[in-house]
């Protein structure tokens, strides 16, 4: 299983989502542009010394990313589907898929995923936080596929 971040906005979330990807073992993709310099202080501050740890690759493009990941299946995290994350069977080889935490995907990526999934929330709440959202599906996910081998 992999994460890849769509032009991510906050440095401080990705820096959270590349120290869990180290912690357990998963690729990280980050699809440029990304609103932040890859130096930034803050992606530092959130991946610690985990980032020399993760297993991270920059993808210059969504059309780059898509070319290099032919056969897998795309699992978009977003709040425009009723399709609950709890009732998704996940496979060993999903690329869990989080948007921009400003605006999500566009409508050119919604199109391209081979499936869609949400998080449940009350009733006026908009979104969870990214790195969060990633955490509880990845957990999900890793539950019903299996832990990685840590051999």
């Amino acid at each position: 299983m992999e994460i890849a971040l769509y032009q991510p906005d906050i440095a401080g979330n990705a820096g959270t989502i590349a120290r869990l990807c180290a912690c357990l073992g998963l690729k990280l993709t980050i699809i440029e542009p990304a609103g932040f310099l890859w130096d930034d202080s803050r992606l530092r501050r959130a991946g610690m010394d985990y980032l020399d740890m993760a297993a991270i690759t920059r993808s210059p493009s969504w059309d780059d990313f898509i070319s290099g990941h032919k056969g897998q299946r795309l699992v978009l995290l977003t709040t425009k589907v009723c399709q609950n994350y709890l009732d998704f069977r996940f496979r060993p080889d999903d690329i869990l898929l989080l948007g921009r935490e400003s605006s999500g995907v566009t409508d050119e990526v919604h199109e391209k995923v081979g499936a869609r999934i949400t998080i449940p929330m009350q009733k006026g709440a908009r979104s969870l936080n990214v790195a969060l959202a990633c955490a509880m599906i990845t957990g999900e996910a890793l539950r019903q596929i299996g832990p990685p081998d840590f051999k």
